[in-house]
């Protein structure tokens, strides 16, 4: 992708030609110069906390390694950038997402909430969050993609009904893409942790190499499906 420097200078020099030589030969320089714009990559960012980071995995291991990688072998120009800071909640990344969303970002990831959870805070407090981060990106004219986190039986029926329903409402609201909770995309019966446990780390809390693998195969479609709604 060319700096701003270069494709100042580059317009520069188009329109010093163009007053120096014939309309036919300007049409020719107009035809090269197409192919600069449609080079352009899809910069995406994934905004999350260790299940974003790769906690615990080798270095390719992790879930935005695996995606690139799965993006790159379907021949997309999507570049994914790794927004993921370990035992971050949802304040955590709302208060880090005005640096994390550079100019060249074109549509955000947003899978947050799961430290919410292990501490035990209000539902009401992760759905500030979350709206507040899905709210400035769709005023930013990003896309969003919400991965949900879902609350363990153990967290109470009240608890549970309030945090499952936070991730569908603020899609709702901001007309923001969702995908099945993340760990539903390793197996759907995730509320089984035993089902779970061929395809998670040892501390019975992040994917291993094979779990994440399985969250890419599910996950990877949606991207594409975010990259769709861009503009060319």
């Amino acid at each position: 992708m060319k700096t701003a420097f270069q494709l100042s200078k580059s317009r520069y020099g188009a329109r010093r030609t163009l007053r120096n030589i014939t309309l036919a030969t300007a049409s020719v320089t107009l035809l090269a110069l197409a192919p600069v714009a449609a080079s352009a990559e899809t910069t995406i960012v994934a905004l999350g906390d260790s299940l974003t980071a790769g906690y615990g995995l080798p270095e390719g291991e992790g879930l935005v390694p695996q995606l690139q990688a799965w993006l790159d072998a379907q021949g997309t120009d999507v570049t994914l950038v790794n927004a993921g800071v370990s035992g971050d909640t949802t304040a955590g990344g709302l208060s880090r997402l005005d640096w994390s969303l550079t100019p060249e970002t074109d549509a955000l990831i947003v899978t947050l909430g799961g430290n919410d959870l292990l501490r035990g805070l209000p539902p009401a407090e992760t759905r500030d969050n979350l709206d507040a981060i899905v709210k400035s990106a769709t005023e930013r004219g990003l896309p969003v993609l919400l991965v949900p986190m879902e609350a363990p039986p153990n967290m109470g029926p009240d608890y549970k009904l309030q945090f499952d329903g936070i991730y569908r409402e603020i899609a709702a609201r901001y007309d923001a893409q969702i995908t099945q909770p993340f760990f539903r995309m390793m197996s759907p019966q995730a509320d089984d942790l035993d089902a779970l446990r061929p395809w998670m780390q040892p501390d019975g809390i992040h994917p291993n190499k094979e779990g994440v693998s399985r969250v890419v195969a599910n996950l990877g479609p949606a991207i594409l499906s975010l990259a769709d709604t861009l503009p060319e």
